[in-house]
């Protein structure tokens, strides 16, 4: 069974965090930072976006669910922590 992971970009420059979910952390963060969704939230802000928090879930249904409650006031305080202030 494929696993997928939660994870939080951060762009440093607008002060901006995204939330999202993949089953491949590596060649999404790419696809973020080389702006193939040229549509998305990210594609709108230049800068460089950091991955500052990934979590494993056991399939794309609680992958959804645990983004959803990361996407929550309290779900962003909690990815707020992971940001390291420069």
């Amino acid at each position: 069974m494929k696993q997928f992971i939660v994870y939080s970009l951060y762009n440093t420059k607008h002060d901006k965090i995204y939330i999202g979910q993949t089953d491949n952390v590596e060649v999404r963060l790419e696809a973020h930072k080389d702006k193939r969704f040229n549509k998305s939230y990210t594609a709108r802000f230049d800068g460089d976006w950091q991955l500052i928090y990934k979590e494993l879930v056991p399939n794309r249904s609680l992958a959804l669910k645990r983004e959803k409650e990361l996407k929550s006031y309290k779900g962003r305080e909690f990815i707020k922590k992971h940001i390291n202030p420069r």
